[in-house]
């Protein structure tokens, strides 16, 4: 087990919350996330929407999309995740389209004023990628995101923008409320049938997932030791598609090196000790397992 420190734990006790009243940062406290409902504005959602599919229209981008190249093992010919599979770092690609719009809302001070309040001192972007998650797609199975950034002391947190309506029938997500407080465990086998990672976290006793229904726009941020996963898309005709970045808290002595070039909020790269392990969130099923 990788034992870590929760942000609310270590949060300063001279810092006053902005952005989040007492009781919203109690129930993050209780739970390990919160929902900033309606975040983003329908324009600006519509504006991610369609740049990520123009960017998609022809299948995988190399160097830009996991799947790694057209006759990759990762999916089978019949996987929607085939033609959409998760995009990474789209911020680092400045070249691209969705490149500087990634990087403009992974450092949007919106974010980063909740993010402050949660973490208790200035937060740092470490990652971003998007998920197109089409209909007929698999889900993830249960994990805990810092597993993968190995973020020392403290822990990741997440933000996770909701591009479509997300629930149930079209791949929303699910969440283990509570488990913020436990240790990172090592994971263990996932039902690639149903799931497109291969990491599956067991909930303690007592504890269960619930279903969090999104609307485009909100953005759940939770932390990196809670228990969270997705649905499979049974969904006919509805794509759920979300951009999800990670932060660390600046004070914060180790991350993965897969997460390179970390960023402030004032958009300068801040370097962190690489740590032991971690990569990408989530070992894809039919790709070699990655440094975890």
């Amino acid at each position: 087990m990788l034992t870590q420190t929760l942000p609310y734990i270590s949060r300063k006790e001279t810092y006053r919350p902005a952005a989040l009243t007492a009781r919203q940062l109690h129930d993050f406290d209780e739970n390990g996330y919160h929902i900033a409902r309606g975040l983003f504005t329908a324009a600006e959602v519509k504006l991610i929407r369609d740049t990520f599919m123009q960017q998609a229209a022809h299948g995988p981008v190399e160097g830009l999309s996991e799947f790694r190249h057209t006759g990759s093992d990762a999916y089978s010919a019949d996987d929607p995740l085939r033609f959409f599979p998760r995009m990474m770092h789209p911020h680092r690609h400045l070249d691209k389209p969705v490149g500087p719009l990634s990087r403009r809302i992974m450092l949007d001070p919106r974010l980063g004023q909740i993010l402050t309040d949660l973490f208790g001192e200035e937060p740092v972007a470490a990652q971003s990628m998007f998920y197109f998650k089409p209909p007929g797609a698999r889900g993830q199975d249960l994990h805990q995101d810092n597993f993968y950034l190995r973020v020392s002391p403290g822990t990741c947190m997440a933000a996770w923008i909701a591009i479509d309506t997300a629930d149930e029938a079209n791949g929303g997500l699910q969440v283990v409320p509570g488990t913020s407080r436990m240790e990172i465990v090592c994971p263990g086998k996932a039902d690639t049938t149903r799931f497109f990672t291969t990491e599956h976290v067991d909930p303690p006793p007592g504890t269960h997932p619930q279903p969090l229904p999104l609307q485009a726009g909100d953005v759940l941020f939770f932390n990196g030791s809670l228990i969270h996963g997705s649905y499979p898309n049974t969904s006919k005709d509805r794509f759920r598609r979300a951009l999800i970045c990670h932060y660390l808290p600046k004070s914060s002595a180790e991350l993965s090196p897969w997460y390179a070039e970390p960023l402030t909020f004032a958009g300068e790269v801040m370097p962190f000790t690489p740590a032991t392990g971690g990569g990408p969130c989530g070992t894809l099923a039919g790709e070699a397992k990655g440094p975890h």
